[in-house]
């Protein structure tokens, strides 16, 4: 059956007010209702919400009131044709690859040759499938890390659909702490995690940042790898330093080209150096180490 999108535009406080809001409103109904970041550099958010294109009208008038008067005249309507999307997003996704790592979903398994360290991600729910810039970097330079110096203990920090925990995994062989801020990833993390043969090494728990007593019991880490935003990473800096063993190493991604300098000056001020910059596209990612 074909769907309505209702949707509006918003800085963040409108937007994640909005979204709260149509939340609250259409709990009961089952309507879908998402919020995404499409514009970093204005600020600009979208939150939209799905209904089934035969009854769409009839929630109008409820998205409208919940929206509020100040905001109703921003509403905007698509219509979305009935199609597999899922299909087509699999279609899509073609395998990546980066250094020895092939990330690919099922129905390109017969692509992975004898020496690749396959990571296998089916699109879902949780962030990552290995088709970003920043993802592809990171795997890069874990595989360049990793190989020269292998870590004993590693974290990955807002691990999405754990494919980097995986690739870690797969490369090393050692314990591996997978953390994210999402109760959804985390189950997701889990499921490929089990998946993709490395749950005897891979532990996936839900923290805010690095407050977890997972995190806490298991630190200090050898290597610690997060593909987040910069200004999280900025913030989080005093904590990397704090659970970052001696001679440790850190991978960081989710960052702009244009927020690269602030980013290392943050961490540079924890003790914490630059060594290799990776740029792919409008993304760079980061080893840093004391």
């Amino acid at each position: 059956m074909s769907q309505s999108r209702y949707f509006l535009r918003a800085g963040k406080a409108e937007a994640e007010a909005v979204y709260e809001a149509l939340d609250m409103a259409f709990e009961e109904h089952g309507s879908p209702v998402a919020i995404s970041e499409i514009d970093e550099a204005r600020g600009l958010f979208e939150v939209s919400a799905y209904f089934d294109a035969a009854d769409a009208h009839a929630w109008e008038g409820i998205f409208a009131e919940a929206v509020g008067p100040a905001l109703a005249g921003r509403i905007e309507r698509e219509e979305l044709p009935d199609k597999d999307w899922m299909a087509d997003v699999l279609k899509a996704l073609k395998p990546v690859r980066a250094g020895r790592f092939l990330v690919h979903g099922a129905h390109d398994r017969d692509k992975i040759a004898a020496n690749d360290l396959s990571i296998e991600i089916e699109a879902g729910q949780a962030f990552g499938t290995g088709h970003h810039g920043t993802t592809a970097g990171c795997l890069t330079m874990i595989g360049q890390i990793a190989t020269r110096r292998r870590p004993r203990n590693a974290l990955d920090l807002g691990t999405g659909s754990a494919v980097l925990a995986i690739g870690l995994a797969k490369l090393a062989r050692v314990p591996v702490l997978a953390t994210d801020i999402d109760p959804v990833a985390v189950r997701v993390a889990k499921a490929n995690v089990v998946a993709n043969g490395v749950a005897p090494f891979v532990t996936s728990v839900t923290a805010v940042g690095f407050a977890a007593p997972g995190i806490r019991a298991r630190a200090p880490f050898d290597l610690i790898v997060a593909n987040i935003l910069a200004g999280p990473l900025m913030q989080l800096a005093p904590q990397f330093a704090r659970h970052l063993a001696r001679r440790g190493d850190i991978v960081l991604s989710g960052i702009l080209v244009r927020q690269r300098d602030a980013v290392l000056a943050a961490f540079r001020v924890q003790g914490l150096f630059h060594r290799r910059t990776l740029v792919i596209g409008d993304w760079v990612t980061l080893h840093l180490a004391r």
